[in-house]
């Protein structure tokens, strides 16, 4: 497995894969031919489908500008190497310098056909939970512990830049007023959850009103074209630190407490994005939201100095009941659903911590298992439900008007 540094990164939304993935495909495309004079892309599959809506066609002028773009939206080839395919073409004087064929495969990261180089190098000796279970439990370590012996401990100094920066998406998100770009309508709604308050309400709606506050914080955030941090993707990027920051305020726990949760539930994350993804392209929204709930299950469950056991039982009923989960984003938008499914999970993760904490010793599923299950599920899903906008809500949704009908 890669270092979390491959896992977690800063970049301005709405997708990981639609806009962060090309933005660098296309600069590193830029640096490689710097006496091109214009250059040309085609984007395929669900960059074709969705990219308008993800805002790929504004990240990719803006990279290559003030240079000419010729862009194409190949919706038709079925053929790909990844379902986030692009093609760039670099040219001088109308005559072709250099192409390369480029896959968006999630989180931010890319990959180059013919490149292996640039895929960054695996640092992890193990690459299954039961492994690393095994290696914690004979050398007593917590899973922390084993990322920093990994990593190093300037593991800590990255994990803090990037705590930090979820905490400024939160906090201007809870800021922010007014309707998200796009042409939906809709109205940004973290400052009301945030400063409303039910006439009567319940420690318990107080905790779900809040923790939805962060979550639409962050995910409004992206929507919005804002900084965000893949946690594991743009889309899912309000599930972790909602939880984090909130559990941060109620029980007083300073930030090297939230910075090892970081770790533990990155190192699930890190685990899904090796043994099967977190792509939605690939397999659905249940390998980024239902990904995103399980790392924020698992970065809990270590707030709460649970065992390594309910550490993975709380990942895996995050997991498990979000398999099939599709992705089906409106108009191609990071909006319906995406959005209220960001606060939804959030919440969820509670309770799956919560439900670990009695029935760990019962458990018959293992964190392996459900990754597996997820990534078997989402091989299996039809192309419609994986950020085409051809399935589900985006389908029965009334289509955006033609201009000039």
């Amino acid at each position: 497995m890669q270092s979390l540094t491959e896992l977690y990164k800063a970049g301005r939304g709405p997708s990981s894969s639609h806009t962060m993935g090309p933005d660098r495909a296309a600069r590193r495309f830029l640096a490689a031919y710097p006496t091109a004079d214009a250059f040309a892309v085609t984007l395929y599959g669900s960059l074709a489908k969705t990219g308008r809506g993800h805002g790929t066609d504004r990240v990719l002028q803006e990279a290559f500008a003030p240079l000419p773009l010729s862009l194409s939206f190949d919706e038709v080839t079925a053929d790909l190497p990844h379902p986030n395919t692009m093609d760039l073409t670099a040219l001088r004087k109308g005559e072709v310098l250099g192409r390369w064929r480029v896959m968006s495969v999630g989180g931010g990261t890319i990959e180059v056909e013919g490149q292996p180089a640039a895929t960054p190098p695996d640092i992890y000796p193990h690459s299954t939970f039961a492994d690393i279970a095994a290696h914690c439990k004979t050398h007593e370590l917590r899973l922390w512990e084993y990322v920093a012996q990994v990593e190093g401990e300037g593991i800590w100094d990255f994990l803090f830049e990037i705590w930090q920066t979820m905490q400024a998406c939160i906090k201007q998100g809870l800021l922010s007023m007014g309707t998200l770009p796009g042409g939906l309508d809709i109205e940004r709604r973290a400052y009301s959850l945030y400063h409303g308050g039910h006439m009567d309400e319940s420690a318990a709606t107080r905790e779900n009103r809040l923790i939805c506050a962060y979550a639409f914080a962050a995910g409004e955030q992206n929507a919005a074209g804002g900084t965000v941090v893949t946690a594991p993707t743009c889309g899912a990027c309000g599930v972790l630190p909602a939880v984090l920051l909130y559990t941060q305020q109620t029980r007083g726990t300073s930030d090297s407490q939230v910075l090892r949760a970081l770790a533990t539930g990155g190192l699930m994350g890190n685990l899904i994005k090796t043994n099967a993804s977190i792509s939605g392209a690939e397999c659905g929204c249940q390998a980024e939201i239902g990904s995103a709930c399980s790392m924020a299950a698992a970065a809990l469950a270590e707030f709460y100095d649970m065992s390594l056991d309910q550490i993975e039982y709380s990942a895996e009923i995050a997991m498990e009941h979000h398999l099939g989960l599709t992705c089906d984003p409106i108009w191609g938008l990071v909006q319906i659903p995406c959005i209220e499914r960001n606060a939804v999970a959030a919440m969820r993760a509670l309770n799956a911590v919560r439900l670990a904490n009695f029935l760990t010793n019962s458990r018959k599923i293992s964190f392996d298992m459900v990754v597996e299950t997820m990534y078997q599920t989402g091989l299996d899903m039809s192309h419609q439900y994986k950020e085409t906008s051809e399935g589900g809500l985006a389908k029965l949704y009334p289509r955006p008007p033609v201009p000039g009908r």
